[in-house]
């Protein structure tokens, strides 16, 4: 008897080019466990390393990565900051690698942390490289789904510390979906590495409101996705705008531009880009599980309910709110259980996905590879690299 998922059964997926993207979205809350049992077990190999680090008051953070890997950074900023202590900044390699003067620092001790699935994107290993060679005082935590990869294989110093995810976070798709949630919830895992074993609960509240989404709302979305929007807008403030750019960008990937989408901040959104809702429409907004935060979410759907209101709206939610105005509110939670607010983003992306991965049936397009022109491949392609010739060794110019 053959597997069913998301209701089509394996040859149907195959046939449609869609088995990857599938099986990869589902089997991401049994990732998540997976992923606590490999930090938990490595926990005193990662503290130290870090520990002596984070001690240090004058460190300097920077999350990076590229394309999906950088709205894990984004997502991740406010986080570390808060558990830490420390500056940090979410910077893409796409941005160290063209303009390293504006965001290395070289006389400051500094952490960069790389986020890569495949580690050979060129920005992932040179944005490295430039770190080593203009930062005095370096030390690189490379979080990557791929141990072959150039990243992974290339950086073994003494001030180098790698972690490879399970083998089910190298996702095969082009779609980044498991490896974001993956690593992401790694670096949720890491910023906070002395209290590990007291966030184990937390990760098995995000299992739980995955396999929710899942099991229960995945109909719900493929409905949604069957409806004859052109745009889309992701919504999420403060750490869920890095849900919201990575829920935008997923959409968009999976549907080959076909549906354009673009993402915002609750209170951003009111300052011009409001202008974009039409009748073809789909807002989704991600809310916090914070009270406060929540008064500026609800105030924001109230404004637009009470002009352009697009197609149809979705409310991704930890807990069932007051908020109306909604067509159609995803509550991950069946009961009062409460994760921190940072770990409430891992299980937020979900929705974005699944409605990608059936906005790209039914546009008949193969999820796995839906760019048939190969505008976009799974490992990016055609970077030329150069050399930067104002960065000599030790960070002397």
């Amino acid at each position: 008897m053959q597997k069913s998922i998301f209701g089509l059964e394996e040859d149907v997926l195959e046939n449609s080019g869609a088995i990857f993207t599938a099986s990869e979205i589902t089997g991401q809350p049994d990732l998540w466990l997976k992923t606590w049992e490999l930090i938990s077990g490595s926990a005193d190999k990662i503290e130290n390393f870090i520990n002596p680090l984070f001690g240090n008051k004058d460190l300097h953070i920077i999350l990076t990565g590229a394309g999906t890997s950088a709205f894990i950074g984004e997502t991740l900023e406010g986080p570390f900051q808060k558990h830490t202590g420390l500056t940090t900044r979410a910077v893409a390699t796409t941005n160290l690698v063209t303009h390293p003067e504006l965001y290395f620092l070289k006389d400051k001790p500094t952490l960069l942390v790389s986020f890569a699935r495949s580690g050979n994107s060129p920005e992932s290993w040179k944005a490295v490289s430039l770190a080593k060679n203009y930062c005095s005082e370096i030390y690189n935590l490379i979080i990557t789904c791929n141990p072959e990869g150039k990243l992974a294989l290339e950086n073994s110093g003494q001030n180098d510390f790698k972690l490879i995810l399970p083998p089910e976070a190298n996702d095969q798709s082009l779609a980044m979906t498991g490896s974001f949630t993956a690593m992401l919830l790694a670096g949720l895992l890491i910023n906070r590495i002395n209290e590990i074993s007291a966030l184990e609960n937390h990760v098995k509240l995000i299992y739980d409101y995955g396999k929710r989404i899942i099991d229960s709302y995945s109909d719900k979305l493929k409905e949604v996705a069957g409806l004859p929007f052109t745009r889309a807008v992701f919504l999420g403030s403060g750490l869920f705008e890095g849900v919201a750019r990575e829920s935008h960008l997923k959409l968009q990937e999976l549907s080959d531009g076909k549906v354009i989408c673009k993402y915002d901040t609750f209170l951003g959104f009111r300052h011009g880009p409001k202008a974009v809702i039409n009748n073809e429409t789909l807002i989704v907004y991600l809310f916090s599980n914070n009270e406060y935060s929540r008064k500026y979410e609800a105030d924001l759907v109230e404004s637009v309910s009470n002009g352009r209101s697009g197609i149809f709206s979705i409310g991704v939610m930890e807990h069932d709110t007051c908020i109306n105005n909604i067509n159609l509110k995803l509550v991950m939670s069946e009961n009062s259980g409460k994760v921190d607010e940072d770990f409430l983003t891992v299980p937020s992306v979900l929705p974005a996905q699944i409605i990608g991965f059936y906005k790209s049936l039914d546009l008949g397009f193969e999820p796995d590879n839906p760019s048939k022109d190969g505008v976009i491949t799974r490992v990016v392609q055609g970077v030329k690299i150069y050399e930067y010739n104002n960065v000599k060794v030790n960070g002397q110019i």
